[in-house]
């Protein structure tokens, strides 16, 4: 297995993280899909994950290979499309809506308004099935995980963790800062696709309660 990040050419400061950047990585994912050697690609925040077939005797040329098929990459436009995702604010669906307040210098309705008035990009899915990281965070809002995760954060809590907002689809130990929670299902393994989004769909969220 090999974790690539792509850093800056001649330094060891990490790229920034860019949408641009991320749809270069898309593209090497997909062109690794067709790889003889390569069982999987997997893309995460400015970095890919390589699961090759013979690791022991591929790894070095692979590392190489990497490199040049991501100096000739372009940005990959995948099939976008725009999903709204319905979601109560706030009370016991999103107790840390008051720290993000506090945290942002704005009300918890302002917050609210803030967080909903913004078209996201999935930039990958991860931690769990169907996991959507979303670029697009207004800056305001950005605010570091708890110290210390929660035991149990209910299954479709929205929260945020550092510059990203996402969607647990599961019940699970976590510890970003949940807003709110959305009945919708992200992940059913008893649906045709099991996973609601994909890489490059847009997200809105849409709130279902005022909260003053």
């Amino acid at each position: 297995m090999l974790h690539v990040r792509r850093n800056r050419r001649g330094s060891g400061a990490r790229t920034p993280v860019t949408l641009e950047s991320q749809k270069r990585i898309w593209r090497l994912a997909q062109r690794l899909a067709d790889h003889e050697e390569a069982l999987d690609a997997i893309p995460g925040m400015n970095n890919i994950t390589v699961v090759l077939r013979h690791p022991q005797e591929m790894a070095w040329d692979a590392i190489e290979q990497l490199q040049r098929w991501w100096e000739e990459s372009e940005a990959l436009e995948p099939p976008s499309r725009l999903m709204t995702i319905p979601v109560i604010y706030g009370g016991e669906d999103g107790p840390d809506l008051a720290n993000v307040a506090r945290h942002s210098g704005l009300t918890e309705k302002q917050v609210v308004e803030l967080h909903a008035s913004v078209e996201y990009v999935v930039w990958f899915l991860g931690f769990q099935p169907g996991f959507p990281y979303l670029g697009g965070l207004p800056a305001r809002l950005a605010m570091p995980r708890h110290a210390e995760p929660r035991l149990r954060v209910p299954a479709g809590s929205v929260g945020i963790g550092g510059a990203q907002t996402g969607v647990y689809p599961l019940a699970t130990p976590g510890g970003w800062q949940l807003l709110g929670r959305t009945p919708l299902a992200l992940f059913d393994p008893l649906r045709q696709e099991p996973v609601l989004l994909r890489s490059g769909d847009r997200v809105r969220f849409v709130p279902q309660r005022r909260v003053c």
